[in-house]
């Protein structure tokens, strides 16, 4: 709305690149920083004053400007450049800094002013009216406004205006028309004309517009201001033999806390001690709680349930998960979308070409068409009220920011508009195997034992040894062979062979577990064993061989399994026009052609070098739509760099994969993909709607203006609806939708068109 209206911040980047507001400085909080026309506005201020504007940081979505702490010039330097703005500022300091400016409450109070004194205005001239001694509203416009209506008139401009000053002479001194300068020249034009009626109903109006604008722009500020409510700010640490309350910000890594039933954990940590049940909706946006125990995770943010939990922190209180997503969060707005870097830049020519347009009208109107000169600037006044890009600059801002909010709390974090937009129009995605399409978790499928060999024998040798092995499959074994009943038993002389298996003695036998091809460098016979494994390995299964002094003795079968959700996922996709859905890994072909097998995916490549899995992203890539790349973020960085957009599966916890993906799903959840892709539609469809709406409007009034039937304060009043109108659709997508059923590829969400 007003002041978001007019010449944009002039930002011609790859939004890929653009990084996150710099954070280390000093930082302000300024009321009434709401969107780019602000931050331009306070770069020419501020900017002089610490050499490069460019070094100055802005977080429009909690209204937070950022001066290096290089700069010399001091806090009252600093304070009074921001006030020549028409905004007011003040110094964060301490745990100040951590939270969103105060909602600037001057437009309001001007809105409420100016209404009041055109009331009064009204209410003088309708007794007036009643007892004779005044002619019709319109009847005065004719003969003449007393002067005290005129007074009351002038009042409510001033007062209601106030605040626009500033901004128009800014504009006025840069030769940069923008909104506020349309404003005070159609409010001096009604002036000129003796509309002084009408001049004040614009300026009350427009001053409603602000108010609007804070208040929607506060409404998705809240959104994420409430991630940092669920931020702790005293943690109980255990301190020589008793519980202490201390700041978050003053405990140590790998202090112990106690968290006790119904309070949210402090800060990222290990449980030492305790059971209970979390709700990691905050951070995860999963509906069910999550049991946990000692040796597990758990996250600053999370709310325990049922019991008191022992914690050891892992990390500071600004590194913890819940900090770096609130930082991703506040950092995205700055990656903007498409649409909306398109609007910004349609502004740009758009209002000098009204004012071309505006002055174009007021003289053919008389000249060409025999029209009166007042009639003819009054038009020309009326088409700069209307055209206003207000409704169309402040709605699409407004939808990027609740569709990013709202992805949040569902677990999806998008760093930016454009990968919030992306999705909508993929059709091709690609996903890596282990731990994206499969649980990355191998299971025992099948434990066979050689002719002659006792089957619990192969059990027990096998879970002795692996009972002090690391590797992944060993865990499945151990659940297998503890499973089975089989009790342990102790080895000695355990060694590693690097590679290949273990070795160990048994009772005072040598025993081994490992590859197929230990076995046949150990022994000198394995014909069986090979004969026995062949069906599983074409199966695309993992083979652990087990050998006691004689040779082998039998072997374990093990397969990774798809992921419960996959299989629906996939379909959803499809459903939705993803045409190609491609298995992209290192792992070899058989493996992947029996994962495969049970998925609804077009195509597999398998057995795939990191590079060859870039070649792979290329080749499913065309110039008509983007590619999505699904993995883990880590070894698949370079195939997620190289696709258009990447998603990292999983990200709890992981650093790299936050930091490398455009989008982080914050759970193992494969089902928050295509409810992704149905958010982008939503977002992208609401942000359309909006566009097509207010340029809409502004051709009607446009038309009703060269006839001679718009009026200056009805031109005011459509733009103010257009805006509120459009703004409340943006908004629809902070409301709270239906979590993502367990198991499901996400059907629609509430609302969802």
């Amino acid at each position: 709305m007003g002041a978001c209206c007019g010449q944009p911040h002039e930002q011609g980047h790859d939004d890929r690149q653009d990084a996150a507001a710099p954070s280390d400085g000093r930082v302000f909080l300024v009321e009434g920083l709401d969107c780019a026309e602000e931050v331009r506005l306070l770069k020419d201020a501020v900017g002089p004053l610490v050499g490069d504007a460019e070094r100055l940081g802005f977080d429009v979505m909690r209204g937070r400007l950022i001066v290096p702490r290089e700069a010399t010039a001091t806090d009252e330097r600093v304070l009074a450049a921001i006030r020549s703005t028409g905004m007011r500022g003040q110094r964060a300091e301490g745990s100040e800094g951590a939270h969103s400016a105060r909602s600037d409450r001057r437009p309001l109070i001007a809105a409420v002013a100016s209404g009041c004194s055109i009331a009064l205005a009204l209410a003088f001239h309708g007794v007036s009216a009643w007892d004779g001694t005044a002619n019709s509203l319109v009847e005065a416009h004719a003969d003449g406004i007393p002067a005290r209506e005129v007074l009351l008139y002038a009042a409510a401009m001033v007062i209601g205006g106030w605040l626009l000053l500033p901004k128009a002479w800014q504009a006025l001194k840069r030769l940069r028309p923008d909104m506020n300068l349309l404003m005070v020249v159609a409010v001096l034009g009604a002036v000129a004309l003796g509309e002084w009626l009408e001049g004040a109903m614009v300026v009350f109006l427009f001053a409603i517009s602000l108010v609007l604008e804070g208040w929607s722009v506060g409404r998705a500020r809240r959104a994420v201001e409430g991630l940092l409510d669920m931020r702790p700010e005293t943690a109980q640490v255990y301190v020589d033999g008793a519980w202490v309350e201390r700041p978050v910000a003053d405990v140590a890594v790998r202090s112990v806390i106690r968290v006790r039933s119904g309070d949210r954990v402090p800060l990222d940590g290990e449980i030492v001690a305790g059971h209970s049940s979390l709700d990691q909706s905050a951070v995860t946006g999963e509906s069910v709680p999550v049991a946990r125990g000692p040796g597990e995770v758990v996250y600053g943010g999370t709310v325990n349930g049922e019991g008191t939990l022992e914690v050891r922190t892992t990390q500071p209180a600004g590194q913890t998960l819940l900090a770096r997503v609130m930082r991703l969060v506040e950092s995205a707005h700055s990656r903007r979308a498409e649409s909306e870097q398109w609007v910004e830049r349609f502004a740009r020519y758009y209002t000098p070409a009204v004012l071309a347009l505006a002055s174009l009208i007021a003289l053919a109107l008389p000249t060409v068409f025999g029209w009166a000169w007042k009639d003819g600037v009054y038009s020309a006044l009326v088409l700069l009220v209307i055209a206003c890009p207000c409704a169309l600059v402040i709605s699409t801002p407004v939808s990027v920011v609740a569709g990013l909010a709202a992805a949040a709390r569902h677990g999806v974090l998008v760093k930016g508009g454009r990968f919030l937009e992306l999705p909508a129009t993929v059709r091709s995605v690609a996903l890596d195997k282990t731990g994206t399409l499969t649980q990355g978790r191998h299971q025992v499928v099948s434990v066979e034992a050689l002719a002659g060999a006792d089957p619990a024998r192969v059990r027990v040798i096998a879970g002795a040894l692996e009972a002090q092995s690391s590797h992944p499959l060993a865990a499945a074994i151990r659940e297998d062979v503890a499973r089975a009943g089989a009790e342990p038993v102790a080895v000695d002389d355990f060694q590693v062979v690097a590679g290949r298996g273990v070795t160990a003695r048994l009772a005072g036998e040598s025993v081994c577990l490992g590859s197929v091809r230990y076995m046949q460098e150990r022994f000198q016979t394995t014909d069986r064993l090979e004969v026995a494994v062949a069906p599983h390995e074409a199966d695309g299964r993992t083979v652990v061989a087990v050998a006691d002094a004689n040779g082998p003795i039998g072997f374990f079968a093990l397969s990774d399994r798809p992921r419960p959700d996959a299989q629906r996922a996939l379909q959803d996709l499809a459903a939705l026009g993803v045409r190609h859905r491609v298995m992209i890994t290192g792992d070899k072909r058989a493996t992947a052609e029996r994962i495969a097998g049970d998925l609804p995916l077009t195509a597999v490549e398998a057995e795939l070098l990191p590079e060859e899995k870039v070649a792979a992203v290329e080749r499913l890539g065309d110039n008509a739509t983007p590619v999505l790349f699904v993995g883990d973020g880590v070894n698949d960085a370079p195939a997620m760099a190289r696709a258009d957009l990447g998603v990292a599966m999983g990200a709890l916890g992981s650093d790299v994969a936050i930091e490398t993906a455009d989008v982080a799903l914050m759970t193992d959840e494969l089902n928050r993909l295509p409810w992704l892709v149905r958010h982008a539609r939503r977002t992208l469809a609401v942000i359309r709607q909006n566009i097509a709406f207010s340029l809409g409007v502004k051709a009607l009034f446009v038309v009703l203006t060269l006839v001679g039937v718009a009026s200056l304060w009805g031109a005011i009043a459509a733009d103010v609806g257009v805006s509120l109108l459009v703004v409340m659709n943006g908004l629809r997508l902070l409301r709270s939708e239906r979590a993502i059923p367990e198991g499901t590829g996400g059907e629609a969400v509430a609302g969802e068109a």
